[in-house]
């Protein structure tokens, strides 16, 4: 965030910044959506929904993972929630007691061991590298667990790396935390993302986990702040009295709007995105190669990219400060993510079109050309 503050900073004194550090998709959300959003607030009036969101979106959530996972979802069980991360908040928030620990991935999304403390929870990040595709493994659960671990949070597709879990590591890593009596959530808000083989929910293999997902990624609603939550059943009255007590509801228009994220036109022009953010991955990937970065894994899905800096810097941050000033372009150091190995690493964002995409990597060329040589 204060690499984005100094890049807009510096826009503002009108100098022109490649931005490759953001999550967020570059694309307008859908029309349907908005068209959706405006037939909404012109016929039904915006009160607040129940806690847990409104029942014809549940009820789309529903068909979607029928459709899609070929798996049956009671909507009873879908909590629409304030963006996924009103809905990793509740998950944590129902599962861990104070001083209880979960286990976390380094490197890994920030705000999770954030709101895991401000839950007066312990985390432990385990570190995690190439040889287990950046992900938890079985091996890495037993060898970690401990008498005060409740929890293990996988997420798959991973922000910063964009790896997968493969199916049957997932399995072995849901078996072993089940046999040890935890709770497994998953984030999924990248599934739609997937630039191979469309990967299985972890809900077709267990109903007793949590599931995270989201209308921001794939679906292009980021600013509508909208997500949703897929409980085990026994969970449903708490996650009701804290969604009631921490946000209320949702927002409705955003509700509204969502109802036409699953319409087949709109899935059609995701699908053309998704599409779109994988050219992306295969022009950046290749170039950042051959400029001297060490990407040890392909993303499989998202739209990141992690690499090693190392044959730059062995200060990601400062490097990172230091190419926004000179080349003008903003990427996310690795001490974001985590610690392990955090100084020799890079985040790519491949959110931002074609055309700056190859702007970006001519300036990057040109700063770093001389170091590599």
């Amino acid at each position: 965030m204060r690499l984005l503050a100094r890049a807009k900073q510096l826009e503002a004194e009108g100098r022109d910044i490649i931005h490759l550090e953001i999550g967020e998709p570059d694309f307008p959300t859908p029309q349907p959506i908005v068209a959706a959003a405006h037939a909404a607030l012109a016929n039904n009036p915006m009160h607040y929904t129940a806690a847990t969101g409104l029942p014809a979106l549940k009820a789309r959530i529903a068909a979607y993972y029928q459709q899609r996972y070929h798996v049956s979802v009671a909507p009873q069980r879908i909590v629409i929630t304030a963006g996924a991360s009103a809905a990793l908040l509740l998950a944590l928030a129902a599962v861990l007691d104070l001083g209880q620990e979960i286990l976390l991935t380094d490197p890994g999304y920030p705000c999770n061991a954030n709101m895991v403390n401000f839950l007066g929870a312990r985390v432990r990040r385990i570190p995690v590298g190439a040889d287990n595709a950046y992900q938890f493994t079985a091996a890495l659960i037993q060898q970690h667990w401990s008498t005060a671990t409740k929890a293990v949070l996988l997420a798959s597709p991973s922000n910063p790396t964009g790896t997968l879990i493969p199916e049957a590591e997932l399995v072995a890593v849901v078996e072993q935390v089940t046999r040890r009596g935890g709770v497994v959530i998953v984030d999924e808000i990248y599934h739609g993302l997937v630039y191979g083989q469309p990967p299985p929910s972890v809900l077709n293999i267990t109903d007793h986990a949590f599931v995270i997902n989201s209308f921001s990624k794939y679906f292009g609603m980021t600013g509508w702040r909208l997500g949703w939550l897929i409980l085990p059943e026994k969970y449903s009255d708490v996650i009701d009295r804290f969604a009631q007590n921490i946000y209320l509801a949702a927002s409705t228009p955003a509700q509204y709007a969502a109802l036409a994220a699953f319409d087949p036109a709109t899935l059609a022009l995701l699908e053309t995105r998704r599409e779109e953010f994988q050219q992306r991955r295969d022009v950046l990937l290749p170039a950042l190669i051959a400029m001297g970065f060490d990407v040890a894994l392909a993303p499989q899905g998202a739209f990141y990219i992690y690499a090693s800096c190392a044959r730059f810097t062995r200060d990601s941050l400062y490097w990172c400060e230091a190419v926004l000033e000179n080349a003008g372009v903003a990427i996310a150091p690795g001490v974001d993510f985590g610690a392990y190995r955090a100084q020799s690493h890079v985040r790519f964002a491949y959110t931002t079109g074609m055309d700056k995409l190859h702007q970006g990597l001519a300036r990057l060329r040109d700063y770093i050309q001389p170091v590599f040589k």
